[in-house]
């Protein structure tokens, strides 16, 4: 069962303090059996069990309190004290160098853990060599020794365990982006972030074909970098040596073999469909490693349906076997549910036309047909009126008017038909609750938008009701007569602005708007209120 940090932090800080207390003991109990160097090392346990009680007593009152490797790392010098005050090499309190290598490693990973035990080695060796140097030196490397030996195992054993929870967290946030509401392109591109990142490496690129056979370069870099997520179609041409490996092959690079590290892996890899890995001639991903500019990389297939694609992540740090492994593993899951996505977009875009069409059928027979008997029949009479009749030019007006009319709904018919239409179907729906506010409220919203608006049906809907929404809590707790909601798009973000008066009188009470926040949320958004003398501003930020 998982544990809050908190609880991990008590439980730790805890441990520490029974440590302390049992030293405590070791010593009252047993003063003839461990030797203590000078009158003070009993002060030295003392200021240790205080040491631990405070920090136990401000882990369990501040949330989220931070206990990162200094602690640790000051762990260790207590306990080099601690042996050089009872003995040096034959004190028993050697052992406690092991409840910071488990801690940090269980914590922290391989390296940290790693780094700790040959810490925690150099401090034993210094505290019994200032005890008596050399006398003991035969029980000194044992020690040493021992703590090398297993503190790298705890170590290891850590790092597995730190890897394990890092990949299953990943692979938790995978499932979760996978929500139709984003759409296929921002599911894509937040997959390729969170990949990015739980490797630390410099670039991801993905290459796939859309549904109508087009090759998609996506890129993402890493954030510190400052580049935008790019997306950009190429020719096959472009592609092909990118694509330079076997269907299903996952593949590892590595630009530089160290001839002098044994066991060193070759230059590059493959893993065949039985899980054995075998090597492959360099030269082919010396060129791949050059287009990406990188000089490690890890590669993997993508399982499409439809079509082909591969994934490419570099790093410039050292990438192992599991690492490839693992990202076939992502791709493997994420994939299907991403194409099943765009299924569904598809199927929902075919219903939606569909329905267009049967609409705009019904729309035909129901309205525009009465139209048109009526204008045959306004026809007829003014060919039965005469030209000299007084009411002539009145009939030759309402025949032009039947007539702009029918022109005007046939038009409309066949732009609602095909789905073409001047702006946006969203900003159409906010107009128009906006012309029904202004009706039955009395409250003029004017809604605006600067550039092209390109987001999913999906996304349009939920935007659609925050706004409803916005609008709807100024009406309901503000005299404002007026509003602004103002949309734009930007570097991957939908921003809207909702803006209503104030009376002036200073600035209105800081609040949140708990279901505008709920929805902004789950779209992966942030809401910021900002109230002021003069207006109070929503500010909504969700990325597209």
């Amino acid at each position: 069962m998982p544990t809050t940090p908190d609880a991990e932090a008590t439980m730790v800080f805890g441990m520490r303090l029974l440590l302390a207390i049992s030293a405590l003991l070791t010593l009252y109990v047993a003063r003839d059996g461990v030797r203590l160097f000078s009158p003070w090392a009993w002060l030295v346990f003392d200021v240790y069990a205080l040491h631990s009680v405070v920090l136990l007593s401000v882990a369990r009152s501040r949330a989220g309190f931070w206990h990162g490797p200094v602690i640790y790392w000051v762990d260790v010098g207590w306990y080099a004290l601690m042996t050089f005050a009872t003995g040096g090499a034959r004190s028993p309190f050697f052992t406690f160098f092991f409840f910071a290598i488990l801690a940090t490693s269980f914590r922290r990973g391989f390296d940290a853990g790693a780094r700790m035990t040959l810490g925690s080695a150099v401090a034993l060796a210094v505290a019994v060599l200032a005890a008596h140097g050399l006398e003991n030196i035969q029980l000194l490397l044992l020690r040493i020794t021992f703590v090398l030996a297993l503190g790298y195992m705890i170590a290891f054993w850590g790092g597995l365990a730190v890897d394990q929870r890092r990949r299953l967290a990943l692979l938790r946030d995978v499932s979760r982006l996978s929500n139709p509401r984003f759409g296929v392109q921002h599911t894509l591109d937040s997959l390729m972030e969170k990949i990015l990142l739980f490797y630390g490496g410099t670039t991801c690129v993905l290459l796939m074909q859309d549904a109508n056979g087009r090759w998609v370069l996506n890129t993402v870099h890493h954030p510190a970098t400052g580049r935008a997520i790019s997306h950009n179609n190429v020719s096959d041409a472009t592609v092909q040596p990118l694509l330079d490996f076997a269907p299903g092959e996952t593949v590892l690079f590595r630009g530089v073999i160290r001839r002098l590290v044994p066991y060193d892996i070759p230059g590059a890899q493959v893993v065949t469909a039985d899980g054995q890995w075998r090597d492959i001639d360099p030269a082919g991903c010396s060129g791949i490693a050059d287009l990406l500019d990188t000089g490690w990389f890890i590669s993997a297939a993508l399982p499409l349906r439809k079509g082909t694609g591969r994934i490419f992540v570099t790093s410039g740090e050292r990438l192992r076997r599991p690492d490839a492994t693992f990202l076939n593993h992502i791709v493997q899951q994420a994939f299907p549910v991403i194409e099943t996505i765009d299924l569904l977009d598809r199927l929902a875009s075919d219903a939606a036309l569909r329905e267009r069409q049967k609409i705009a059928r019904d729309l035909h027979d129901s309205t525009i047909q009465p139209y048109i008997g009526l204008r045959h029949a306004v026809a007829a009479i003014r060919q039965q009126a005469g030209d000299d009749n007084v009411v002539a030019a009145d009939l030759d007006r309402l025949l032009s008017m039947c007539t702009e009319v029918i022109g005007d709904m046939r038009q409309f018919a066949k732009s609602f038909r095909n789905g073409r239409q001047e702006e946006p179907e969203l900003l159409i729906a906010l107009r128009r609750q906006a012309a029904q506010v202004r009706s039955f409220y009395d409250l003029d919203v004017a809604v605006a938008h600067e550039g092209v608006l390109t987001i999913s049906d999906r996304m349009a809907a939920e935007v659609f009701q925050i706004v409803t929404e916005g609008i709807s809590n100024i009406r309901k707790h503000t005299r404002a007569r007026t509003a602004d909601v103002r949309l734009a798009q930007d570097a991957g973000l939908l921003a809207i602005d909702i803006v209503n008066p104030t009376d002036g009188r200073g600035a209105a009470a800081s609040f949140m708007p708990l279901s505008i926040a709920e929805r902004v949320q789950a779209l992966g958004g942030s809401l910021a209120v900002q109230p002021t003398a003069q207006q109070t501003l929503l500010r909504i930020r969700i990325p597209i």
